[in-house]
């Protein structure tokens, strides 16, 4: 018996908001599924290198579920209802940490040691950067940064 990783799937409240964020991580729509009867819409995300190759390596899946017919809006998600974290290596961990702050993003765990970061989606699922190879030499503003909310 052989096991496949898919996916991993976190239920979203503003599926561009969620497209965004997700961009400047450098994942990009790959393919998406409007659900008329259930009221859903699928949204699958991946790495560049992933969807160049057509590969279904590490895909996130964003479900999101339309206001009730009524006009009334969806269940927020919080706690079981959402996930955990999503953890990403990345090239430079003080480029990437630079760049989603300069879009307006809050880096809750700044990489004080050059290795490890954590930032939030819009939703309020934590996000994992790890430097790839090394940790780099700490630097300034992040080594004396502090912690912003939980992550």
């Amino acid at each position: 018996m052989s096991t496949q990783y898919l996916h991993t799937m976190i239920r979203v409240t503003d599926p561009d908001a969620t497209i965004r964020f997700f961009g400047l991580l450098g994942l990009k729509e790959v393919r998406r599924m409007e659900n008329e009867a259930g009221r859903f819409t699928l949204i699958f995300l991946a790495t560049e290198d992933d969807a160049k190759i057509g590969a279904r390596r590490g895909e996130v899946e964003l479900t999101y579920n339309w206001p009730a017919e009524d006009g009334s809006e969806s269940e927020g998600y919080t706690g079981g209802r959402n996930f955990g974290h999503l953890a990403y290596r990345v090239e430079n961990i003080y480029d990437m940490c630079a760049a989603l702050q300069d879009a307006g993003m809050t880096i809750n765990r700044p990489p004080r040691d050059g290795h490890m970061a954590f930032v939030k989606t819009p939703d309020g699922i934590s996000i994992e950067l790890l430097q790839a190879g090394e940790p780099l030499a700490p630097a300034e503003p992040w080594r004396s940064m502090p912690n912003t909310g939980t992550w």
